[in-house]
């Protein structure tokens, strides 16, 4: 499910745009976005590993390319092909660094989040100097939230890394346990900073800092970080897809609607419904309602008929325009109460606790979240729309727990 969506990214840890490598290892080409771009560039990978699928080199860039492809625009059919081209590695126990990490993402991205830590880890004592193995251990910690694991992968980056690089994961610390006043202050001297003036360190700064004026109850501010980034990353699917959630909480239903629906690769023009992500769709849906726009019945068919789809495929991941279909819209709160017990065992997310609180409170079942409220004792995080709900949980005929 990811980043507050590979963090919501979550993805978890979904949203590591930060961390891809570094411009003189690429793999795709900077045209990549455009249409002629990506198709020259993915052709060319993907036959390099169809003429050898044995070969670890050719497999390893095949599977990064997509990897980071799905990652940065939110499709995660580039996933399967990234487990595809590792699949005659999936249970090698005798792999490169880069193998092993490249297996951990794929396998984080199928919410085998235990595993895919464990590749992580062994990557991380082969190479403990690449930073974005750090980062994506670091990320893996919050989604688990083992916060005590999380502060330790900090301390290791400041002696490896440099006390500049702790000081950004510090800050995302910082917001994610209840701090996020000195978080916005360390983030916006980071994003100044000249070592991080590439793209992708400005888009994942960026996002951090849109989350932590957000979870500050400062939303306007947010608002502003996010939309000047997505000026200059229209491609990001993190960045755009945070910016419309958030204008949707805001009652700002037009400027959500038209976030969500101009995702175009380019960023320039409209999509058609057909070609979001579910997760934009489902922000789409949610405008329309907003905006009582006859548009909604039509989008939410099309979600629908997506959602039904998976389920026929028998495809077991829980992602969160599931949980925000079934819960925000109501479609079957029932159902999303269920989904929100069994996700939370895997993935730790804010966004998933507001959405598991928000069920069991129109189900009048408040019990059922209690293990949000452990969590929520255990790391301190707060913002403006979870503690109230956190609040209306403890307060709650139903609530059987806690209340002095």
């Amino acid at each position: 499910m990811g980043l507050w969506g590979l963090f919501w990214a979550l993805s978890p840890v979904a949203a590591q745009e930060r961390f891809k490598p570094a411009e003189a290892a690429v793999v795709l080409s900077a045209s990549v976005h455009a249409a002629s771009g990506r198709q020259n560039a993915l052709r060319a990978l993907d036959k390099a590993w169809r003429a050898q699928p044995q070969n670890l080199a050719s497999s390893l860039a095949y599977a990064r390319a997509v990897f980071m492809l799905g990652l940065t625009e939110g499709d995660l059919r580039w996933y399967g092909s990234a487990k595809a081209a590792l699949k005659p590695w999936w249970t090698a126990a005798d792999l490169p660094a880069e193998a092993y990490f490249l297996r951990g993402l794929v396998k984080q991205g199928f919410h085998d989040f235990q595993d895919g830590l464990q590749d992580i880890n062994r990557a991380i004592a082969l190479e403990p100097a690449r930073a974005e193995f750090w980062s994506w251990r670091f990320a893996l910690h919050l989604l688990l939230a083992d916060m005590t694991a999380a502060q330790k992968d900090i301390v290791e980056i400041g002696r490896l890394l440099g006390e500049e690089e702790a000081k950004v994961y510090r800050a995302v610390l910082l917001y994610r346990t209840g701090q996020p006043l000195p978080a916005v202050d360390l983030l916006s001297q980071a994003i100044r900073s000249a070592n991080y003036q590439d793209a992708s360190s400005q888009d994942w700064l960026g996002f951090h800092l849109g989350e932590a004026h957000r979870t500050a109850g400062q939303p306007v501010k947010a608002l502003a970080v996010w939309g000047q980034r997505l000026q200059a990353s229209p491609q990001s699917h993190l960045i755009r897809l945070s910016l419309a959630e958030l204008l949707n909480q805001q009652g700002q239903y037009r400027q959500a609607k038209n976030t969500a629906m101009a995702a175009s690769p380019s960023g320039n023009a409209p999509n058609s419904a057909a070609t979001l992500t579910d997760a934009l769709l489902m922000q789409a849906v949610l405008a329309s309602r907003g905006l009582k726009d006859p548009d909604e019945s039509r989008l939410a068919s099309q979600l629908e008929a997506r959602l039904q789809s998976q389920a026929l495929r028998q495809e077991a991941l829980i992602e969160r325009p599931k949980l925000i279909y079934q819960i925000a819209y109501g479609r079957d709160v029932n159902a999303g109460l269920a989904l929100s017990i069994d996700n939370w065992q895997l993935q730790k997310e804010p966004p998933d606790a507001i959405l598991f609180v928000q069920a069991a409170l129109v189900l009048g079942q408040a019990r059922a979240a209690e293990p949000v409220v452990h969590w929520a004792e255990k790391t301190g995080y707060t913002d403006s729309q979870f503690t109230p709900l956190l609040a209306q949980l403890k307060a709650h005929p139903s609530w059987t727990g806690g209340r002095p």
